[in-house]
């Protein structure tokens, strides 16, 4: 697909040009991964580190990728493990070329107890027992000799094609133990630490290859889902009061500037995800003096499958052959709403390298706007008429000028275009805080936390203006934290927040009207933690008491 020339020129007003175009996160975003849940990655985010402790240390980079979405905490009897059989993937970018020159490779393995026999118990009289396997993964409180599936991981880095196992810091230990997903209170009692004492016994420090001298932290296993939106009404053609989503603010539902946000409670609250993370110094990532990363997570099962009509536990089926990619996902939302669906499929096996041929048109000329105009419009046209759109290529391909941008090559080249989610590591992180409501400059000394509108009120009649109030460039776009209201930005910068007031930008034109799906993200819906790995305990399966 062509890129027009037009992208050559890009106003300061493109600092939150987003990609990110509708109401939902990555969860059953195309048809053929709806088939492979263990390898649907739901959300990435990657952000400096804002945890309070390191705040006088040097930079870290956080890189969190969700996978396996809408988990049911009563999911039993078998829960969530990942597939043993896909590899995860986790991609950096350092030099913009859209291509990885850093991969964090995680494999997993599910082993049952006993020596792969599982636990079992002795049923029948003591002279004439029969030794039978159990049907459940513990047979008491998790611990050892209870727990009759342990699930494990290995993860290597590979740096520009050279692949080194990751070790935990100071030994030669490189297996690593992911935890049993959160099965209840009495099989993780209160008066144990609970769950959330026990799941801290497995958030590594690790050595980085390559990187002499530094070390990060690492975690893999169940979280709370930490991603809000007003998920089924929005994808029944966006089943809400249009008084909400074109911003008019109807009793009970405060708008932004408000110290409490929501027309609807967030129907993920409940759900759980699988979280990938990582904290790795940002010198370990960057090159060449650079200061901006490119991320992005990806997913990828062997290409041959063979079941076995006599499945066994360690072998229901022979898998084999080369890896294809089966899931991707840089900028939230993208896949979602923004690509086609004859597309879908395709763009989860693509690289980054091959968007600029196969997919702009999505970005250029979009239909979301359009769809809300006629879900909304009255008849009139409410979505922007100015082709093609520039404002969501800037972020989408090729990042923000003077933000997230990569600068050309010494010799003159310029950097690549494609999806990825770009970091400018020299950018300050913010520190969560306690207030979310975007009424101060949350990007100075002193501020009082994240604004869940990111980066977006950093533009000031096209100008970027980093002492506006709110205006956080610790926020989405510039990468993404957990409490970045990604839905919201989304929604108002495809409706034309960004094009100059004399654009065909009927909602906006020189005013700011917030648009909104009714559900609030922010870093304190769930209280999230200032602290690695950031996301919160998963949800409980059975509270203790019979209920």
């Amino acid at each position: 697909m062509r890129l027009s020339s037009k992208l050559v020129v890009l106003s300061a007003g493109a600092l939150v040009a987003l990609p990110t175009v509708a109401q939902a996160s990555s969860h059953r975003e195309a048809p053929f991964v709806t088939k492979s849940p263990k390898v649907d990655g739901t959300d990435f985010y990657m952000f400096d580190s804002y945890d309070p402790s390191e705040s006088a240390g040097p930079t870290n980079v956080v890189l969190i990728a969700d996978y396996l979405p809408l988990q049911d905490p009563f999911g039993g009897p078998n829960y969530f493990t990942l597939d043993p059989e896909a590899m995860y993937e986790i991609d950096v970018d350092n030099t913009g070329t859209c291509s990885s020159k850093i991969a964090f490779q995680f494999h997993f393995q599910n082993t049952l107890a006993a020596g792969g026999a599982g636990l079992s118990l002795d049923i029948g009289p003591a002279d004439a027992s029969v030794s039978v396997p159990v049907p459940l993964v513990n047979i008491g409180a998790v611990g050892a000799g209870t727990l009759n599936v342990s699930e494990t991981y290995t993860v290597n880095m590979v740096v520009n094609g050279t692949s080194t196992p990751i070790n935990v810091h100071g030994s030669s230990v490189t297996t690593f133990t992911k935890p049993t997903d959160n099965i209840g209170v009495k099989s993780f009692p209160v008066d144990a630490g609970g769950y959330a004492a026990y799941a801290s016994q497995y958030v590594y420090d690790i050595d980085i290859p390559g990187c002499a001298g530094k070390t990060g932290k690492m975690f893999v296993g169940q979280r709370a889902e930490p991603f809000a939106v007003n998920l089924g009404p929005t994808f029944d053609l966006i089943d809400a009061p249009g008084s909400i989503v074109t911003g008019a603010s109807p009793a009970g539902c405060p708008l932004p500037g408000a110290t409490t946000y929501n027309c609807v409670s967030n129907p993920l609250q409940g759900k759980n995800i699988t979280s990938l993370e990582l904290e790795v110094p940002a010198s370990c990532l960057t090159t060449g003096g650079g200061t901006v990363i490119g991320g992005w997570t990806s997913a990828y099962l062997h290409q041959g499958r063979v079941l076995n009509p006599t499945a066994s536990y360690t072998v229901p089926a022979a898998e084999g052959g080369p890896w294809v990619e089966v899931s991707r996902l840089g900028n939230p939302l993208v896949n979602e709403v923004v690509i086609g669906l004859p597309d879908k499929d395709k763009w989860n096996g693509s690289a980054p390298a091959e968007d600029v041929q196969n997919f702009a048109k999505y970005v250029e000329y979009p239909t979301l706007p359009e769809l809300i105009s006629i879900l909304f419009g009255g008849g009139a046209q409410i979505a922007p008429q100015v082709f093609p759109r520039t404002d969501l290529v800037a972020a989408f391909l090729t990042g923000l000028p003077g933000v997230n941008a990569f600068p050309t090559t010494d010799a003159g080249a310029a950097p690549g275009t494609c999806d990825m989610l770009r970091l400018n590591t020299a950018l300050p992180a913010t520190p969560a805080g306690t207030t979310y409501d975007c009424s101060v400059d949350n990007g100075s000394a002193g501020s009082t936390g994240q604004c869940y509108l990111g980066a977006a009120l950093c533009a000031v009649n096209g100008t970027v203006t980093p002492t506006a109030p709110g205006c956080d460039l610790g926020g989405f776009p510039n990468g993404r934290r957990p409490g970045d209201d990604v839905v919201d930005i989304a929604l108002d910068v495809v409706m034309g927040f960004l094009l100059p007031a004399n654009a065909a930008n009927p909602l906006y034109n020189g005013k700011v009207t917030p648009l909104t799906d009714g559900v609030w993200q922010n870093a304190g819906e769930f209280t999230i933690p200032p602290a690695f790995p950031f996301l919160n305990t998963p949800n409980q399966g059975a509270n203790g008491n019979g209920t």
